[in-house]
């Protein structure tokens, strides 16, 4: 018998009514009384001796298939989609954030369900996942993410070609900062006070409102209520961050026991989409509002504060969290600065 060849295996038995499985495999016999070499718990013989002839034959087609699937050899061979399994499973089981997590796994459940059906992932495969999104940003964030996987797939041998799919330019939009900001604080305080208390930290200490400001605990202030101190992990630069806290803000904290949280009042924070949900409410009732201005825009309206006092881009890093001084300069791009002023114009000497 040649090379790769199985003999379909046949049923047994032996005098004393023990039976077995002989087969040729690659030109040797071989004789198996249980699925043990193949990682199975099949054994004919612990059954009742009227029950054995059946099982001998489900474990002889267990081994013929065995044998087929991993190429003529008792080794077994990993498949693709288990060495998938493998891999994407050690990348999902990272730290990282909810929302990351989910659009990871959405775009790795993609994948295997393209593997499974047609035992590869092609070029054109991929690249539908990210032409579907026709804005700009959503594309870019798209590939971004679909790169993820694909690279740490690379990187762990799991053979895959990468998309070669450009990133899309984004024109870049400014955040409409907000000029009544007084008259604008003073309606959300009347609409609602844990809203009012955001804003006002948003603005004044420039911390992220929908997670940063929305997790904030008692325990988070100073003791003289002077500043809020947060650690790497709860903030999105991954350092720890440090900031004062102005007096307006102080006079309407109202401190309570170290470990709840200054909104829900309980141990957990308040749900993820609470203040975005209740700014969506507060626009339809706003009458000072304007259009392209949301909860963002106090921190935007904070950094252009500092950065007019102070006229100091390394302040204004600071003051944001961010991880380093070209993020704030890409961030100062998009808010209505002026970066001349009319001193800097050309001048003309007119004669008289």
């Amino acid at each position: 018998m040649s090379k790769n060849s199985v003999s379909y295996p046949k049923v047994k038995r032996r005098k004393d009514g023990k039976y077995f499985i002989e087969f040729k495999l690659n030109g040797k016999r071989y004789r198996l009384f249980s699925g043990n070499k193949i990682g199975l718990s099949i054994n004919p013989n612990s059954h009742p001796p009227h029950k054995r002839r059946n099982i001998a034959k489900d474990l002889a087609k267990e081994i013929y298939d065995f044998l087929i699937q991993n190429n003529y050899s008792f080794k077994k061979i990993e498949s693709k989609v288990y060495l998938f399994d493998s891999i994407i499973s050690k990348k999902l089981n990272e730290p990282l954030s909810i929302k990351y997590l989910k659009k990871l796994k959405n775009i790795s459940n993609a994948f295997r369900d393209e593997l499974v059906k047609r035992s590869f992932i092609s070029i054109d495969f991929i690249d539908s996942l990210i032409l579907k999104y026709d804005n700009s940003t959503s594309y870019n964030t798209q590939r971004r993410h679909v790169n993820v996987i694909i690279n740490y797939l690379i990187d762990n041998d799991f053979k895959i070609s990468p998309s070669k799919l450009k990133y899309k330019k984004q024109d870049e939009s400014l955040n409409k900062p907000i000029d009544k900001i007084n008259e604008l604080l003073e309606e959300i305080k009347s609409f609602n006070t844990n809203l009012y208390l955001c804003c006002l930290i948003t603005y004044g200490c420039l911390l992220r409102p929908h997670r940063e400001v929305r997790e904030l605990k008692w325990s988070d202030f100073s003791s003289d209520f002077s500043y809020i101190k947060l650690s790497g992990k709860r903030i999105k630069s991954k350092f720890n961050r440090v900031v004062p806290i102005p007096l307006y803000i102080r006079d309407n904290l109202k401190p309570n026991s170290p470990d709840l949280n200054i909104f829900s009042g309980t141990l957990k924070p308040l749900n993820k989409d609470y203040f975005k949900t209740l700014w969506s409410r507060f626009k339809h009732v706003s009458k000072v509002l304007k259009k392209g201005q949301t909860l963002y825009s106090f921190r935007h309206t904070g950094a252009i504060e500092i950065y007019k006092r102070t006229n100091s881009i390394y302040k204004v890093q600071k003051a944001m969290g961010h991880s380093s001084i070209n993020v704030t300069l890409t961030y100062l791009r998009g808010l209505e600065i002026p970066e001349l002023k009319e001193e800097d114009m050309p001048k003309l000497s007119f004669q008289h």
